[in-house]
Parts: C-alpha cells; structure tokens; sequence
C-alpha cells in the first residue's frame, strides 16, 4: 500500500514537467473529428493597455473670442454658429459713434501736426539766413515732435477700435475673423447696443483637438506619453501628450491628455467618447483568439501543429483585447496554431482525457 502511494505522489509531482515535454499526437482524420480549428500567428505591434471615458476639448490656443472694440449698436451679423469662416473676413458690422470721435481726434491731430512741421521748417530757415536765434528753432522742433507723437497715438487707438486712417468720417465699424475655422458660438443680436469689448462670436480652428482621458490612477503607471489611443467606433487615433499631476478626489482618475491631429468632422467638441489605449511593442508580439490559449498550473500555452500533431508551447500574454489575446513566445510567425479546440488537445496533453476517441 505503502509503495502504491509513493508511485502515485511521484506521478502526480511529475506530471506538468512530463506533459510539458510531450508532443499531443494526432492524425488528420482525428483532428478533422475532434473539431480542431487551425490557423495562423498573426503579428502585431500594438499591445492594448486599457479602455477609458474620454471628453474632446479644443486647445485654448485654437479658440478665439471675437469682441466689439468700440461700443453701438449692431447693424448685421453675418455668420451663424457652425459656420466656416476664413482669416479676415467680416464677422459683423456696428454702428459706433465713438468711432466717429477717434477719426475725428486723429484727424485734426494730423493737421496741428502739419502746421507744427510748417512751422519748424520755417523757422530753420530763418535761423538759417540769421533772422532768428537757434533757441527759436528747437521750440518749434519740440513742437513738431508732440504733434507727431499726437498723430502716432491717436492714429493706433483707431486702428485698435477697427477703424481706418483714411481721412474720412465713417461711423461703421467693422469686426473681423481673426482666424480661419469654425463659429462654434454667437453670443449678440442684430440691432442691439452693445458696450465695447462685447463678445459676439467664438471661432476655433478645429484641426487639432484634445481628448481629455479618465485613467483610474492605479493603472496610471501602465500609461506612458507617445502611447497610441484609439477612438471607439472610428478610424481614428490621437497621441498622447501629457500625464497629469494630481488625482481626481470625486472619482480618483488622473487625467491624460491626447491630441488628434487633423480631426475630422465626426469627432466633434464637447464629444463624449469612449477609447483604447495602445503601446508600441518593441519585441514581437503575436494576436491570437483566446480560444487558441490553454492555461495550466499558471501557465499559458499554444497547440502549434507538428509532424505527428501539435506541440504545446510556453507563452506569455501581454495584453487583451475583446476575443483576442497579445502573446509573446518562441515563435517565427510562420507557425499554424490550433484556434478551436485547444480544450480537447490540453485535456490529452495533460493524460486526463484521450483525443483518440
């Protein structure tokens, strides 16, 4: 009895390292019958990290505020949210009397600044010719220079409030795009007054945008700048630019950030979106249906097909994604796996079952 318990321990410690070692042998016909599926290693570079919610924002850099410069009231608006604009093009048009005072000062600053020249060259030539002393001169140099100033000053504060130095009285304001993009808000009404600095539209360039990423922070480590995010339901991707510092109190995610160059039209701000993170692997890695992995004493394996059947092979799984696994192992990539059926070759593999049935 004794002899019998020692033979049956010594079978039952040797039994991973034996299975291991063997070869699961097979005919064609008994792999047709058993319902063993084959197919190939399909080699891949992306190893998925984690799925996670993620928000489109528009870069702060993108998006402009377009705003009255000088108070009125507005006469035409001329764009309507989701409109496409370019670079100066006229957004609105307002009616600003206090236009009509900067043209004005500006104007006759010009003409005190043109008697003050005629002035200053006059008396050169006097002081020239001994008529006048040279103190007479540098007074109306002096002169001259402040009305210049003048003209400077007054000149710059038209052209801030959008006017023009053209010489003419214009009440009409004009208020232009800054940007090429997208009116992603009108904030005015025609007809009403408004104050200066007003704001009437919000244009952005939408051909970079963000994705701002809830990763849980406990698999923040797993998440790396330059890892690949793809967006669900898209043939899209962005890049990942930025890991945050701080952790979320309410749900504890720290945030990271994305950014999707060239964005299309479907993704949109304000978007609520579901993504997969990626990374580029930099050994090679192998998809695989998780039907094809046997697990055993905290072991995976594959069936890779031999001569005389299949031989079960060491590998490791380096990442999941719906009903396919990433693994790593021993392999050239011209293997032909068994993709179906590896519960019947482990159950022979392992002696507790027979495949020849």
């Amino acid at each position: 009895m004794k002899k019998i318990l020692v033979s049956l321990m010594f079978a039952a410690i040797s039994l991973p390292i034996f299975a291991a070692e063997q070869n699961v042998s097979l005919s064609d016909e008994h792999i047709d019958r058993l319902g063993i599926v084959q197919g190939k290693l399909v080699r891949t570079t992306e190893i998925p990290v984690l799925f996670a919610p993620a928000k489109v924002l528009i870069p702060p850099n993108n998006e402009y505020v377009v705003s009255a410069s000088q108070a009125g009231i507005i006469n035409q608006l001329n764009a309507a949210l989701g409109d496409e604009v370019k670079k100066g093009e006229v957004l609105a048009q307002i009616d600003s009397p206090n236009l009509l005072s900067l043209q004005s000062n500006y104007l006759k600053a010009n003409s005190a600044m043109q008697l003050a020249n005629s002035a200053y060259q006059r008396d050169k030539t006097l002081a020239h010719e001994g008529i006048i002393a040279n103190r007479r001169v540098q007074e109306t140099q002096s002169q001259f220079n402040a009305a210049s100033l003048d003209v400077q000053e007054t000149k710059r504060l038209l052209e801030i409030s959008g006017g023009s130095a053209s010489g003419q009285l214009n009440s009409r304001l004009m208020i232009y795009s800054p940007i090429s993009g997208v009116v992603i808000e009108r904030m005015a009404v025609a007809g009403t007054r408004i104050d200066s600095l007003t704001p009437l539209y919000r244009v952005a360039d939408l051909h970079t945008l963000w994705l701002e990423i809830a990763i849980p922070q406990e698999r923040i480590t797993d998440v790396k700048v330059g890892d690949s995010v793809d967006i669900e339901n898209t043939a899209f991707n962005a890049e990942i630019s930025l890991l945050g510092q701080s952790v979320n109190a309410e749900n504890q995610t720290i945030l990271a950030r994305a950014v999707i160059k060239n964005a299309p039209k479907q993704i949109r701000a304000g978007q609520k979106l579901n993504v997969q993170i990626k990374q580029i692997s930099k050994q090679i890695v192998f998809k695989v249906p998780n039907t094809a992995i046997a697990q055993n004493d905290g072991n995976a394996f594959l069936f890779v097909r031999s001569a005389t059947g299949f031989d079960a092979k060491p590998i490791t799984i380096v990442g999941k994604q719906d009903e396919e696994s990433i693994i790593s192992g021993v392999f050239t990539g011209d293997e032909t796996i068994a993709i179906k059926g590896a519960a019947v070759l482990k159950a022979n593999w392992l002696g507790i079952g027979s495949a020849e049935q």
